[in-house]
């Protein structure tokens, strides 16, 4: 009995150290020609939202936490032809089995505080085992300037199933 407790309290505290990895913020190009983006899809970092500040999660088991882990941002802009804020992403599922993700994204503005938040969500992107798949999000762009008040977006939620 005392070496099932203590092979419980040990796996349950290298869960706890190891935690949750990824970083999935990227910035909004003012700009329909290009936007930057910046994500570390499996890095070392502690983040679950993205930008630069870090936070750390609990356990790191739980599937959203592998769902949000699993999304890279490649780009963030406001589109002035369709005058949407679009973010373009890639869901890599390295796992053995196929799954359907549904990513929420933020569109976030300066530290100003000019932008009005802005969210967009897309469901069922099916993603087969060890295989990526690219998506876009878009919203109706909340302004009535040039977009360039959106300087980031980060994926706020995310779940697969």
């Amino acid at each position: 009995m005392r070496h099932v407790r203590a092979i419980a309290v040990f796996g349950i505290a290298v869960v706890a150290l190891t935690g949750a990895r990824g970083s999935h913020g990227g910035s909004c190009g003012g700009s329909s020609s290009s936007g930057s983006s910046s994500s570390n899809h499996n890095s070392d970092s502690d983040s679950t939202s993205g930008g630069t500040s870090g936070g750390s999660l609990p356990g790191g088991s739980s599937s959203a936490d592998k769902a949000i882990r699993d999304v890279t941002i490649d780009e963030c802009k406001y589109d002035p032809a369709t005058k949407n804020l679009v973010a373009r992403i890639t869901v890599k599922n390295d796992g053995a089995l196929d799954y359907d993700y549904s990513v929420t994204m933020k569109f976030k503005g300066d530290a100003s505080g000019t932008a009005i938040p802005a969210t967009a969500t897309k469901t069922a992107i099916a993603v087969a085992a060890g295989a990526s798949a690219s998506a876009e999000l878009t919203t109706s762009y909340p302004g009535s300037g040039d977009g360039s008040e959106y300087t980031k977006c980060e994926v706020s939620r995310a779940s697969r199933s």
